[in-house]
């Protein structure tokens, strides 16, 4: 039995003979701890109450719209509605009258939110629902809300603490409309640039993931998450979606615990012990032979033993049942169901047969009830500290002062500006004043919602501000007329006629300007090119918009390419004959106005890349931390280096890296040192550049990345200005795991490379000697938090 059954149970015990002065319930008293208040509760409820607690079901209208579209039989491989066979939403409503129901997703309004919390409120122990949504980039389900750019993006600001921000602003837009709990971060290291869910990620980097998760979940949470603007995080996906075998969603994942350790756990350490994250969702595919659902592994021995996980863990979407549907472990649902709470699941999503499975385990003795009584005091713990049993309900006129209010409104514009990446520039850019006389615009993403990226739903109109919409705005003040040719948006269907239409609207303009990309809009599932469940076996644009963007070219006017994608697009002929390229990622609620800014000189590019852009599918998985030995041979016919690297990223100016300085050449097993260089602009704009730390265990007794970043700072410099940025680093920061498992640094050289990218040219080097071989504290590691 765990430390934390033990400690219920004497609480259960301690709160029987202990009375609010009134004869209230001790649980609804709110001067009452809120250990107490659990265990009172908890001694007062059935067993089949306590499941109930565990278990989550869809909401209501999001049922009433599958009852409506969905036959049974669709149900089956539907990842996006769900409802359930035999049972009506009307079902489903007494249910939650009856206080069989702990949670609810997909609820996605603050009046469908306010009906549910009443049905709970006429159960006998009133028993107020925890409310989850998937708030990937803003809590884009809800009609209104602030959409920030996707992840990738927000990754590409190399800044963590607008990650924070995002997390802090959407957590009030979430309670303003009666969520509680949001499914996101989305912590999966990408290695796979044929993954549909790149673009939720913060990229493929551990450190930076790290940084930029650790802040969101500090963002959401608040801390204790106390209080009626904050809300539980959930990490995910536990672990190694980000490395599918074949490039698909759920598709397994092979690899040695070693690389697992070293590269897809790393986030998941740092959100646990840095940022508490109090609940994590597991993924759906299998690790090593093993479905991560039923993996005790991951949930008990690793992140809950070692890592000191304390909160809740959560399956996703029919996972569970999939151990026996799909994988095949499992020979029944109930085996799945129990199986899975036995190795640490905490609550399932979504959906029937769980309540009653698990109520008939613990009754033959199959589930212990300590793992039920864990699991459920938990969650009555996150109801309670959010407030839920003092007020489950929301103002639901509030919702209109917090929804897309102008302090969200400025975050998310200007994580747009900073998300932006120019991958190339002749000197097209920034576009002049008064110089170009007629701008012609096309493409299937010009003027369309695909700038929100993946994870909302239909916004209003005037809430998004597209690529068209951007120019059009400043037309008038820049001196030129706007011509805007639909090409088609459905990518796939483009027709001769379009392509021919556009290139010679093309050929009468000055300048033309193409936006490409993907589809990632899950209201047009069928259309889709990019997001959840929609994987690629290639990694060009789709469809024919190469097509088209050489016909444009091919009229002789100068082009400048505008990517719009949830994924690396490796598309080389770009790169060869494209006047500029910006990669805009999904840039959010004002993605059009962001880009136009970058066009025209009005903000200056700084983000970098947070993966690295393959010329081609045949050169995945593409990563820049990879081994030494990973291009000994080269491809025939095909360059091995990538389209793109890792940190890479232009500006309208130019800077110069000064030579790197250790504060001591030599250190010992346990010490820390300072990297320190100048960068100055020297070019003629005032920008921002991103030094960025790597280093390099030269000679190790297992083998070490080619580099590995470890710190990175932005600087602001005006022309001319330099300045000196230092780094402090330890030698965690050097460390790895032996061929024992155990973490520590060895002795011997080290390569510390600053530079403001990933590629080696961009580099410059220093040695570093470490005296001895130390074992270390993992759980002693807190790495750089480079903007806070």
């Amino acid at each position: 039995m765990t430390g934390i059954v033990i400690l219920a149970m004497a609480y259960g015990m301690v709160s029987c003979e202990t009375r609010a002065s009134n004869d209230q319930p001790i649980y609804k008293s709110s001067e009452v701890a809120v250990k107490d208040r659990v265990a009172d509760l908890m001694s007062r409820m059935t067993l089949e109450e306590k499941v109930a607690q565990m278990a989550q079901y869809v909401g209501l209208e999001h049922m009433k719209k599958a009852e409506e579209d969905l036959s049974p039989e669709e149900l089956h491989n539907n990842d996006a509605l769900g409802f359930y066979p035999g049972l009506h939403s009307s079902d489903i409503a007494k249910m939650t009258e009856e206080g069989k129901i702990g949670s609810f997703l997909h609820v996605i309004s603050a009046k469908e939110a306010n009906h549910l919390q009443g049905l709970a409120m006429k159960s006998r122990l009133q028993i107020p629902l925890l409310i989850g949504i998937d708030a990937i980039h803003g809590n884009g389900l809800n009609y209104g809300a602030t959409i920030y750019p996707t992840p990738i993006g927000l990754a590409s600001t190399f800044e963590e603490e607008l990650s924070y921000r995002v997390g802090k602003e959407t957590a009030k837009e979430m309670r303003a409309t009666g969520s509680h709990w949001a499914f996101t971060p989305n912590i999966d290291i990408a290695r796979d640039a044929r993954w549909g869910r790149v673009g939720e990620t913060f990229g493929e980097d551990p450190y930076l993931v790290g940084n930029m998760g650790v802040e969101m979940i500090k963002g959401f949470q608040q801390d204790d998450f106390t209080g009626a603007e904050k809300v539980i995080a959930c990490a995910k996906h536990l672990i190694g979606g980000g490395e599918p075998l074949n490039g698909t969603n759920a598709s397994p994942l092979d690899l040695s615990m070693r690389s697992i350790r070293e590269v897809h756990l790393p986030p998941y350490r740092r959100a646990v012990q840095e940022a508490n994250v109090f609940s994590i969702m597991t993924a759906h595919n299998e690790v090593n032979g093993i479905p991560c659902h039923s993996s005790k592994e991951f949930m008990t021995d690793i992140v809950r033993k070692e890592y000191g996980f304390e909160g809740f863990y959560v399956s996703d979407w029919m996972d569970i049942e999939r151990i026996h549907t799909l994988h095949g472990q499992a020979e029944s649902l109930d085996h799945a169901f129990r199986m899975s709470v036995n190795n640490g699941m905490d609550m399932h999503m979504h959906g029937p047969k769980f309540t009653e499975s698990i109520v008939e385990a613990v009754e033959k003795g199959i589930v212990p009830e300590e793992r039920v009584d864990d699991a459920v005091a938990k969650i009555l713990e996150v109801k309670f500290r959010l407030g839920l049993f003092e007020n489950p309900y929301v103002l639901e006129e509030k919702a209109e002062e917090v929804v897309f209010n102008q302090e969200h409104q400025a975050t998310a514009l200007e994580i747009a500006r900073k998300s932006i990446v120019l991958l190339k520039n002749d000197g097209i850019l920034p576009l002049p004043k008064n110089k170009y006389k007629k701008v012609f615009i096309t493409g299937p993403n010009a003027n369309n919602e695909t700038i929100l990226g993946d994870w909302h739903w239909y916004q209003p109109e005037d809430r998004i501000i597209t690529v068209k919409e951007g120019l059009e705005a400043v037309a008038k003040d820049k001196g030129f007329e706007l011509d805007y040719y639909n090409s088609g948006e459905i990518i796939g269907k483009t027709t001769d006629k379009a392509i021919s239409t556009a290139a010679s609207k093309a050929s009468k303009a000055d300048i033309a300007i193409v936006v490409v990309g993907e589809n990632s809009l899950r209201y047009d599932w069928k259309n889709k090119t990019c997001g959840e469940n929609t994987d690629r076996a290639h990694i060009n644009l789709p469809g024919r918009q190469l097509e088209l963007i050489k016909a444009i070219k091919k009229t002789g006017t100068p082009v400048v390419a505008v990517l719009v994608n949830g994924r690396p697009i490796g598309e080389e002929w770009l790169e060869d004959n494209m006047s500029a390229v910006l990669e805009a990622w999904e840039p959010g609620s004002f993605g059009g106005q962001a880009i136009t800014e970058i066009l025209f000189g009005d903000v200056n590019p700084t983000a970098k890349l947070p993966i690295t852009v393959p010329r081609t599918v045949g050169q995945v998985k593409l990563y820049y931390n990879h081994k030494p030995s990973h291009y000994f041979h080269k491809y025939k016919f095909t360059n091995k280096d990538p389209l793109y690297a890792f940190g890479f990223g232009l500006s309208y100016t130019q800077y110069e890296i000064g030579n790197v300085a250790l504060d001591k050449s030599k250190i010992k097993g346990d010490d820390t040192f300072t990297v320190t260089c100048g960068v100055k602009n020297v070019g003629k704009e005032d920008g921002e550049e991103t030094v960025q730390v790597y280093i390099r265990d030269d000679y190790s007794s297992v083998t070490r990345p080619v580099k590995e970043l470890k710190a990175y700072k932005k600087v602001a410099l005006k022309a001319g200005e330099s300045k000196s940025v230092s780094f402090e680093l330890t030698t965690q920061d050097l460390a790895f795991f032996d061929q024992n498992m155990e973490w520590g640094v060895e002795k011997g050289a080290f390569t510390i490379m600053v530079g403001n990218s990933s590629r080696d040219k961009d580099l410059k080097k220093v040695k570093l000697e470490v005296s001895e071989t130390k074992k270390l504290n993992l759980n002693d590691y807190k790495p750089n938090y480079p903007s806070l």
